[in-house]
């Protein structure tokens, strides 16, 4: 089977991508680090027998992903399932960001996924199966005064993939949304958090042996169900005045 990983260089990306070589499944990766992606690729070929093509894309600008789709369209005919472990974090994202700035964050966290997914999604309905995977984040359950764009953006993402998921539930489409807490990623890196950092290839691991389930959405690590949950039935005004300890 054949996979496509958009943001595959690094993090979640990187272990989802050995998980899916090692089991033998064909991939195309993406990302704009060629460096990354050229080291990734050839350490995976070492490893595992399988095939694996890589492709630079720089999913923050919305003209370089429409030409990336209107100049690829054979990648998509053959695929079986198409990841978004991709995100875009930058210093000082709150709401005075210039306009250029907001537009890369949503471009690179929202847009280039829905665009992404609207391509496959012409060749997964034609064939009547695929799999579609998208990564939210907890801090999307709150409006924050920092990673004010990110995490609205993610918020939008995953309403979207609940969109997906009714519009497709009478199909053998796979919808599945992974709703994740503190990763211990470069992201994280040096950065004291209240809560403790998960493994990203424990997370991939699940991944993986969840690919073929049907209209899957999860948190992880579990546990920050329960703390959305709790989130969503609060009142605002209780909210604002824990709102500093989330920021």
């Amino acid at each position: 089977m054949k996979y496509l990983i958009l943001g595959a260089s690094s993090g979640l990306g990187r272990d989802l991508a050995y998980i899916f070589a090692k089991n033998s499944h064909s991939l195309v990766l993406l990302s704009r680090d060629e460096r990354d992606l050229k080291t990734l690729r050839l350490d995976l070929l070492n490893k595992f027998k399988t095939k694996i093509d890589i492709l630079m894309i720089d999913a923050s600008s919305k003209d370089n992903v429409n030409n990336f789709l209107s100049t690829n369209d054979e990648l998509f005919q053959d695929l079986d399932g198409i990841l978004f472990p991709i995100g875009m974090m930058v210093d000082n994202d709150n709401v005075k960001n210039t306009n250029e700035t907001n537009n890369k964050i949503v471009q690179a966290n929202y847009l280039s996924v829905v665009e992404f997914t609207n391509k496959a999604l012409k060749v997964f309905e034609k064939k009547n199966k695929g799999t579609i995977v998208g990564f939210g984040t907890v801090s999307a359950s709150l409006g924050r005064a920092v990673n004010t764009f990110y995490s609205g953006s993610k918020r939008a993402l995953e309403s979207y993939f609940e969109s997906l998921s009714s519009t497709f539930l009478k199909s053998n489409l796979k919808i599945q949304f992974y709703t994740l807490g503190y990763l211990d990623t470069n992201l994280t890196f040096d950065k004291k958090l209240i809560l403790p950092k998960a493994s990203t290839k424990k997370l991939a691991n699940k991944v993986y042996q969840n690919i073929n389930k049907e209209n899957l959405k999860r948190y992880y690590p579990f546990w920050w169900g329960f703390i959305c949950l709790v989130i969503k039935v609060t009142p605002f005004f209780i909210l604002k005045k824990i709102t500093k300890f989330i920021n």
